[in-house]
């Protein structure tokens, strides 16, 4: 027996299912890009209103591939999601009520989104169509197409800027987009790049009216969203008593920040949950200095120490104590977030990187170190050396990191990096030395001049590159 709306009364307990009734739910939400991120993330939010508010069921678009669409379909949307802790849970979500292929349906689509109270997205960055420096790239194959057919769009760019143009000519108001992929301001950089395209298209007044009518509030996400295998598949069907095509699995831990531009409904969402706030830039800073900046310096010193997960890790005393000494003391006095309660989302990450449900592995987030440290950990150094606070904690991670790519070259292991050659070169000159120090810290393309100028971070990289197990202590 298969999950759907027909079998949902045979959900076993204590899995819980939609406090609500489908029947009575209209659709209120365009989501793009349904992948498993939004369905374990907004999707569960918008279940969690729809108790309350009965009018924002979803319409998950998918730009271009069926898979979605056909593994929910033979369910009515239901799916099962499951948290991943050392007491794990399952419930059912029917927050989507259905799922189209736009380029099976344009009209279709515009129909739903003609509807729409929220236009919500996961595309990844690259969805964005923009250049390097944040706007649209108008050279960009996708939006060259759009520009030519607009009633036909492939962009996220392209399909929101010409639902809009509909809306203005009907008289309606806008609806509200809120971006919810990992890309910092990315309200902003959407609203831009909407604005740009209906200039391109040679619309001025809807540039105009956009501009001055439509909200594009900034928005962060965060929950650890592993993919889903046949492990999951075969615990959801045991839970459940019924066979899900496609069930998701996430930390219990689960994390929307939307800026406060929501009117009305700023209440029925921090009622499910939504931290609705002033900014959302101080928590997307504590998310990478906090979370993020400890994720880089434990996998490059757990992996120096044999570790393989981020539990792992943590299950060392002398990298879980380390961690939290460098989070609490070094890391946190650099955040200005009067929003945020800094001590407990602290406690919170720590509690996250020991969940021993998600295997989170160090190799992985080790990949592209050259591009992740400057916002993860040496941000943080520069402003601490400014401020006349110690930067010891803060070059650990960036010596493991030297001492991963020398490791990784002499094993002759490949390394993912874009700089992987330059790395390279650098690690096949290294001796064990003080002097292998100085030879990164050259790479301008990784390390601010201003911060490779001061003596205390040398210092302190040179000694953790040194003994890292002794820098542990500190």
């Amino acid at each position: 027996m298969r999950l759907s709306n027909l079998t949902l009364a045979q959900v076993r307990a204590p899995v819980r299912t939609p406090a609500y009734d489908r029947t009575a739910t209209r659709v209120g939400v365009v989501h793009f890009g349904p992948g498993a991120f939004h369905r374990a993330h907004q999707a569960w939010y918008f279940d969690r209103m729809l108790a309350w508010q009965p009018d924002l069921a979803i319409c998950a678009v998918s730009l271009r591939s069926p898979d979605v669409r056909d593994a929910l379909a033979p369910q009515n949307g239901l799916y099962a999601l499951a948290e991943k802790e050392a007491d794990p849970a399952v419930q059912v979500i029917g927050s989507i009520a259905e799922v189209l292929v736009a380029p099976e349906d344009p009209e279709a689509v515009f129909a739903r989104l003609d509807q729409a109270r929220y236009v919500t997205s996961t595309v990844t960055e690259k969805g964005y169509c923009l250049t390097t420096g944040g706007e649209l790239d108008l050279g960009h194959p996708d939006i060259r197409r759009d520009l030519e057919t607009p009633g036909r769009p492939v962009s996220l760019v392209g399909w929101i800027t010409e639902a809009l143009r509909r809306c203005k000519a009907a008289g309606r108001p806008p609806f509200t987009t809120i971006s919810c992929d990992n890309l910092s301001d990315n309200g902003l950089k959407l609203r831009r790049g909407v604005i740009r395209f209906a200039e391109a298209r040679g619309e001025v007044d809807l540039a105009a009216w956009i501009e001055a009518k439509a909200a594009f509030p900034c928005s962060m996400v965060d929950s650890i969203t592993p993919a889903t295998d046949d492990a999951l598949r075969e615990q959801v069907a045991a839970a459940l008593g019924l066979t899900d095509a496609w069930p998701v699995q996430r930390e219990r831990f689960v994390q929307w920040v939307v800026e406060d531009s929501l009117g009305a409904d700023a209440a029925l969402f921090a009622r499910a949950g939504v931290t609705v706030a002033r900014a959302v830039a101080p928590f997307e800073r504590a998310k990478l200095r906090l979370l993020n900046g400890a994720h880089s310096t434990l996998a490059y010193a757990g992996l120096d120490l044999g570790h393989e997960t981020v539990s792992g890790a943590m299950g060392d005393p002398r990298l879980a104590s380390f961690v939290e000494r460098m989070m609490r003391q070094d890391v946190a006095p650099s955040l200005d977030a009067p929003e945020l309660d800094v001590p407990a989302y602290v406690g919170e990450v720590l509690t996250r990187f020991r969940n021993p449900a998600i295997v989170h592995r160090l190799s992985q987030i080790a990949w592209d170190g050259s591009q992740k440290l400057r916002f993860r950990l040496l941000e943080t150094a520069s402003e601490a050396l400014a401020a006349g606070r110690p930067v010891d904690r803060l070059a650990v991670g960036v010596a493991a990191w030297m001492r991963f790519v020398v490791r990784q070259h002499r094993a002759g292991a490949a390394l993912v990096d874009p700089l992987a050659d330059t790395l390279a070169a650098v690690a096949a000159s290294c001796d064990g030395s003080d002097a292998d120090v100085d030879r990164f810290l050259a790479l301008e393309s990784v390390f601010p001049p201003a911060l490779v100028g001061q003596h205390p971070f040398r210092s302190a990289a040179a000694h953790a590159y040194a003994d890292l197990e002794a820098a542990l202590k500190l």
